[in-house]
């Protein structure tokens, strides 16, 4: 079965960069249930744009909760729907449903978080 996006870790290739770093620190912080784009990520770091966002999660999201980041329309990470929708069913992350009434994603308006860490 896959785990996700590869390892992240000094085993999963070249240096983390502090882009990265950052981009995995804002992923690790993202509350179950919720969700951010690639495109969100990186306006909320006021740096780099969804696809660079991508490549982090690519090289290093699989240490992260890889899963909580997704497409801007919400829809399923490619090659990791089962894994993604088993988490989400845990998190009871906000889905679409389909006319069959199965998920075809991600109820953006429902399950984006902001990145505001809310009150203590």
């Amino acid at each position: 079965m896959s785990r996700g996006p590869a390892q992240r870790g000094p085993a999963a290739g070249p240096h983390v960069s502090d882009f990265a770093a950052r981009v995995l620190d804002v992923v690790e912080g993202i509350p179950p249930g919720q969700v951010m784009s690639y495109g969100d990520i990186a306006e909320y770091l006021g740096e780099g744009g969804p696809r660079q966002v991508g490549r982090v999660m690519t090289l290093w999201g699989g240490g992260v909760a890889w899963w909580r980041v997704v497409h801007a329309n919400g829809s399923l990470l490619a090659g990791h729907e089962r894994a993604a929708l088993d988490r989400y069913a845990d998190e009871r992350t906000p889905l679409r449903r389909g006319p069959d009434g199965r998920p075809s994603g991600v109820d953006m308006r429902r399950a984006r978080w902001s990145g505001d860490p809310g009150p203590d």
